[in-house]
């Protein structure tokens, strides 16, 4: 199973990656930083500087609809930002 899940792929972390090199990744809830950063080195190629990680809490949510209220919750996640070296990019829009 992948230690990467998804890139964040939004209007602020383009930026970042355009002018500082950062770029957001979705991992799994129990990989560390070292596993992250190997992961990345290993899927795009890259020479990783630093690894900072966030862990997200699911949200309970609800909304009122014709049935009565209907209440749910969003699912908990992890998020990592990645910190290339000097002259190191990501494209992610390459395959498309």
């Amino acid at each position: 199973m992948s230690i990467i899940i998804k890139p964040v792929v939004t209007e602020k972390m383009t930026a970042q990656g355009e002018k500082m090199k950062r770029y957001g990744f979705v991992v799994r809830k129990n990989a560390n930083k070292i596993q992250i950063k190997k992961a990345v080195e290993d899927l795009y190629n890259v020479n990783v500087e630093s690894v900072n990680t966030m862990s997200y809490s699911g949200k309970n949510k609800s909304r009122i609809t014709r049935r009565g209220i209907v209440a749910g919750r969003t699912s908990s996640f992890k998020k990592a930002i990645v910190t290339l070296a000097e002259g190191q990019i990501i494209d992610f829009y390459s395959n498309i």
